[in-house]
């Protein structure tokens, strides 16, 4: 089985949360799609645990606005990015502020794996879309509005494509359809030659109404939604605590939105 994890942004209680039910399900090879970094209070935490537990992590748009500069943030997200940097450059232990840094540095934005195990004749991992890695939305209202930018996904990738920033869970197929965990009943079946691409919601701040953590597994011929519980209001507490952070960040997490 595989784990494919997205969307942390410095929320260490979600990470924790997600990282216990995997290691219950005996599963070893997880995946991240990015953005392990921006909006949260704890990012040198949250680093650390995806730096030990996944075997790749992408680089997401607020990986590389922390690392580079953020572009077209919003004020919220901005300072978040700044406050987030900041927080890594204040690590008072060189060898692990250069590890994590290098971490950063070092994210690829696609991931390819060849999967037998599951039935998988390929899997590619993005953050954003297969037509552009980091900043591309997916929206499920895409495929009624812009569904040419759903089939030039689909002309990228020749099986499965895990995808996320949008933290919207669900599976598009081709032609142009959205299908929500809830009218998947959080299970979607695949066979070789069809070319689905899934979105695998956010661990650290979902935006589906749903605050639990969301990620999927995946297993021979289906790929599983799953849900945690985690303590949301404590860590919306941490958000509220830090000037730099809009309080926005924290009453969000509540509603999943």
């Amino acid at each position: 089985m595989i784990a494919v994890i997205s969307d942390i942004h410095s929320n260490m209680a979600a990470i924790e949360a997600v990282l216990a039910d995997i290691r219950r399900r005996g599963i070893t090879r997880i995946f991240c799609l990015g953005d392990v970094v921006g909006y949260g209070p704890q990012p040198r935490e949250s680093l650390d645990l995806v730096m030990e537990n996944a075997e790749t992590s992408l680089m997401g748009n607020h990986d590389y606005a922390v690392l580079y500069e953020p572009n077209k943030f919003n004020a919220g997200a901005e300072a978040a990015c700044y406050w987030t940097r900041q927080q890594l450059e204040d690590e008072p232990d060189a060898q692990r502020r250069a590890a994590r840094w290098s971490f950063l540095g070092s994210m690829p934005v696609k991931h390819v794996i060849e999967a037998p195990e599951v039935g998988a004749d390929e899997i590619v991992f993005v953050h954003g879309s297969p037509r552009r890695p980091i900043n591309e939305y997916l929206f499920p209202d895409d495929v009624f509005s812009n569904a040419s930018r759903i089939s030039g996904s689909f002309d990228r990738f020749n099986h499965l494509c895990f995808v996320g920033h949008t933290h919207v869970p669900g599976v598009f197929l081709d032609p142009p359809d959205f299908y929500s965990p809830d009218e998947l009943k959080n299970v979607f079946s695949f066979k070789s030659g069809q070319k689905a691409l899934i979105n695998v919601g956010s661990v650290g701040q979902p935006r589906d109404r749903d605050p639990r953590a969301s990620y999927v597994i995946v297993e021979p011929g289906k790929i599983e939604f799953i849900r945690v519980q985690y303590d949301v209001e404590s860590m919306a507490q941490k958000v509220f605590a830090v000037p730099e952070l809009d309080n926005y960040l924290g009453a969000r997490l509540k509603e999943g939105r």
